[in-house]
């Protein structure tokens, strides 16, 4: 895992092999980002990182300069390595919550301007994340929530649904507020 942008470009990560995650590639953060740098400010943005796992993106997101990144996962190891790195790197706009993330969105009432939520793909209730973010109106707006998944599965039922990028057997859906 590394860091492929901003001031911290080029930095390699070293998380613990014993931790429940599945990073998102290189190659599908290069082309999230490169999407993202073209439609904004990613200085300007406030963030949530839901199911944050090692905290990928969010400290991709603090090397492009991001204002405030909130990340949310509940395995303790996970929290723990985010916390650490996060230090190591004086990254002071990456605070790390160790919470499951769906008792966290339903008691959140800050808002933000972009959410990325990149859950287990083999977890059941992925599209009630975005029900539940448009219902409590955690999104500025103009604000653009994007949810990691597999491939296969189809999440353009919901309303606030936009685009969706396939690269391999992961895909970035994106909504808007």
């Amino acid at each position: 895992m590394r860091i492929i942008g901003g001031t911290l470009k080029g930095i390699r990560l070293n998380p613990p092999k014993k931790l429940p995650v599945r990073p998102t590639t290189d190659i599908a953060k290069e082309a999230l980002f490169n999407i993202l740098t073209n439609q904004l400010e990613i200085s300007d943005l406030k963030i949530l990182d839901l199911f944050s796992g090692t905290g990928n993106i969010s400290l991709e997101f603090a090397s492009r300069g991001a204002q405030e990144i909130i990340a949310v996962d509940r395995d303790f190891g996970c929290y723990g390595y985010l916390k650490a790195i996060s230090k190591d790197l004086n990254l002071t706009q990456i605070k790390a919550i160790k919470s499951d993330v769906f008792k966290f969105l339903n008691t959140e009432n800050q808002t933000f301007d972009l959410i990325f939520a990149d859950p287990p793909y083999d977890l059941t209730n992925i599209p009630e994340i975005a029900k539940i973010i448009f219902n409590k109106q955690l999104l500025k707006p103009g604000g653009i929530l994007i949810i990691e998944h597999q491939s296969m599965q189809n999440l353009a039922h919901h309303p606030n649904f936009t685009d969706v990028r396939k690269y391999g057997y992961a895909a970035f859906s994106f909504f808007t507020n």
